[in-house]
């Protein structure tokens, strides 16, 4: 008789202490990949960052250390070494109890980051060791953890003394568990990146940056007087410029509102929000409050100077932002973000708020600088003209679809309408197209062939990237529409499938498709990223075929090496030059099956650094793009 599956009370487990954020990790620090690796680091960072904003904290130096671990030191207070009411000192309840930490009221923290109290907590239960020195009152306090558990013995209850100091601060030093994330190296750019962040929306603050692990010390110093005028400024430096940034600063119902922005000669925004120093990826409820105020106003301007005639229609918020550079960083006491990793900010009075202080502040300036007012409503004008021819392209490509969803000749469709279930590799070439129409799963897999390479949308026009065949199969295929900026015509809810997986082949041609993919997807589907739809097959580049024991794929020349390594006795070697040299049951073995398969999900740690470097590599300035491929010449991918 077969075992019946029983529910009931025993079925419950309840996962103690740090063990539920080994077990579910990215609940609390977004992935396990580089991303969830990086972000430990901003985790510990914006702990003392909370004692710069709270007025106790000018220096903060991070470190990648040659053994693989990272030190966060900052000349805050350091964390409290008493005794707490619970019968542990309090900087261990800090590292060992999830929500335990002093952001929970104003009393400690007027504005912080690192909301929830998990922050240290996490950095501890995913880290091999997490290493620990507190400088206060006079003295050095130590503890260590494995794994998030204490292994330094208490003296009479109390952190042990291994030093007399007159400094103040705490010293963090982990290494990530190689058990938790897929890699455990630190991606140097990305930190970097994210501390330069954090300088200029902390114009008081220097923040020293440390790479020990190359044989040469990388040593930079982050310090931005000029804030996130600055900010702006950076952002902007190889674009030409409209205008001096325009900078307001204000107060309203105890959150501050702080904004600079700045207008080029380009068809873009680039608005970016912070909360708390925290950069909210996917916005927020501040922006919408300063986008709405700002399009609002700017309108009422373009009437009151005679920019729009009674007759015309208001310019929309796209039309009024093309061309717009901006930072809006606002602190708030109580912050609600949806999830741990702080990507959207959720507090209505944020919104209200980033709208009041907007309304007063940009009319006090516009209504003293009206040569920038007027360069501010031609941008709109000239952004207006192109909404309309785009429109106009948008609504043949609707109306005159050559192809059905279904039977556009080219699509091979999936059974299932199960868009959870589902997914769709994009192919390149008819003959790889073939092998994988024949190897997938049809309940399951669509597979989608296309003709070379598509266009560089970098470098076209909207009119463009809508006539191209390639582009509209791929949109009409996904189902949810496509956006020029986050989110403008595009409905993530309407996608038909959760995985879209680019399969190219495995030598530089591959690799441009691949790119030019990747470019369509960030800058008209941003979305499809964010939420972690798309994905990079990994084809093998060969298959060794052992005189005795088993056949085995290689994805890279360094698994060819181990394999050479291990192997004395006689093999051959077949390389694949394209997956239309794979037959069938090769091509669902390495690439199709999700039991065996390989596949790289595309994710953006760092959005303006992705921004900079797709408009750099794909866009029509070459002296930057020559700069980049001579620095990074020795890491390119030669194929021969």
């Amino acid at each position: 008789m077969a075992k019946k599956n029983i529910y009931d009370a025993s079925s419950i487990s309840v996962l103690e202490g740090l063990e539920a954020v080994r077990k579910r990790p990215g609940m609390y620090i977004g992935s396990v990949s580089r991303k969830g690796l990086n972000h430990l680091i901003y985790e510990i960072v914006d702990n003392a960052v909370d004692e710069h904003l709270a007025g106790f904290c000018d220096l903060i130096e991070v470190t990648l250390e040659k053994d693989g671990s990272a030190t966060v030191n900052d000349n805050g207070r350091g964390i409290p070494v008493g005794m707490h009411e619970k019968g542990v000192p309090a900087e261990r309840l800090v590292f060992t109890t999830l929500h335990a930490g002093g952001k929970f009221d104003n009393t400690v923290y007027k504005t912080s980051g690192g909301l929830h109290g998990v922050g240290s907590s996490v950095v501890n239960a995913l880290s091999t060791y997490l290493d620990i020195e507190i400088s206060v009152d006079g003295f050095i306090h130590h503890d260590r953890y494995e794994r998030g558990i204490p292994v330094q013995e208490l003296v009479d209850g109390l952190l042990p003394v291994i030093g007399k100091t007159r400094k103040t601060g705490t010293k963090v030093n982990f290494l990530p568990d190689p058990e938790i994330f897929e890699k455990t190296r630190f991606k140097a750019d990305e930190v970097k990146s994210r501390l330069h962040e954090t300088a200029y929306l902390n114009p008081a603050l220097k923040i020293i940056f440390e790479d020990r692990r190359g044989e040469v010390k990388e040593h930079i110093e982050f310090h931005e007087p000029d804030g996130i005028i600055g900010f702006v400024k950076d952002l902007n430096k190889n674009e030409e410029v409209v205008h001096e940034p325009v900078y307001f600063k204000g107060e309203s119902e105890g959150i501050t509102v702080e904004c600079a922005f700045q207008y080029i000669n380009a068809f873009h925004e680039n608005v970016l929000g912070f909360c708390n120093n925290i950069y909210n990826a996917e916005g927020g409820t501040h922006l919408t409050g300063f986008k709405t105020t700002f399009t609002a106003v700017m309108n009422n301007y373009a009437r009151q100077i005679g920019v729009l005639k009674e007759k015309d229609a208001n310019f929309t918020g796209a039309d009024i932002r093309n061309g717009m550079t901006a930072v809006i960083s606002i602190k708030h006491p109580q912050p609600r973000f949806e999830g741990q990793t702080k990507t959207k900010l959720d507090n209505q009075d944020a919104a209200k708020a980033a709208g009041k202080v907007t309304g007063e502040e940009v009319v006090l300036y516009f209504d003293r600088n009206l040569e920038t007012l007027k360069n501010v409503l031609s941008c709109a004008e000239k952004a207006a003209k192109i909404r309309k021819s785009e429109e106009k392209a948008k609504t043949n490509m609707l109306t005159k679809q050559k192809y059905s969803f279904d039977s556009n000749g080219k699509l091979a469709n999936c059974v299932s309408r199960d868009a959870g279930k589902c997914e769709i590799f994009i192919v390149e070439g008819d003959s790889a197209g073939g092998s994988a129409k024949t190897a997938r799963d049809r309940n399951y897999q669509a597979i989608l062939p296309i003709r070379g390479k598509i266009l560089n949308v970098e470098k076209a026009s909207i009119d463009k990237v809508l006539a191209n065949a390639e582009i509209k199969t791929m949109i009409n295929a996904f189902g949810c529409g496509f956006s020029e900026g986050y989110g403008n015509d595009f409905d993530i809810t309407k996608l038909r499938y959760d995985k879209i997986i680019i399969m190219a082949d495995a030598d530089v041609d591959g690799s441009h498709i691949c790119t030019l993919l990747l470019t369509l997807f960030y800058r008209f589907m941003p979305e499809l990223i964010y939420e972690g739809h798309v994905y990079i097959a990994m084809p093998p580049l060969y298959k060794a075929m052992p005189s005795r024991g088993e056949e085995e794929y290689l994805y890279d020349e360094k698994a060819l090496e181990r394999y050479r390594k291990t192997h004395k006795g006689t093999f051959t070697l077949q390389r694949y030059k394209g997956l239309g040299e794979m037959d069938a049951q090769q091509l669902w073995e390495t690439t199709l099956d999700p039991a065996t398969r390989k596949l790289k999900r595309v994710e953006i740690e760092d959005a303006r650094m992705a921004s900079d470097v797709t408009e750099m590599l794909m866009g029509t300035e070459v002296s930057p793009r020559k700069a980049f491929i001579y620095e990074h010449a020795q890491d390119a991918q030669v194929d021969i």
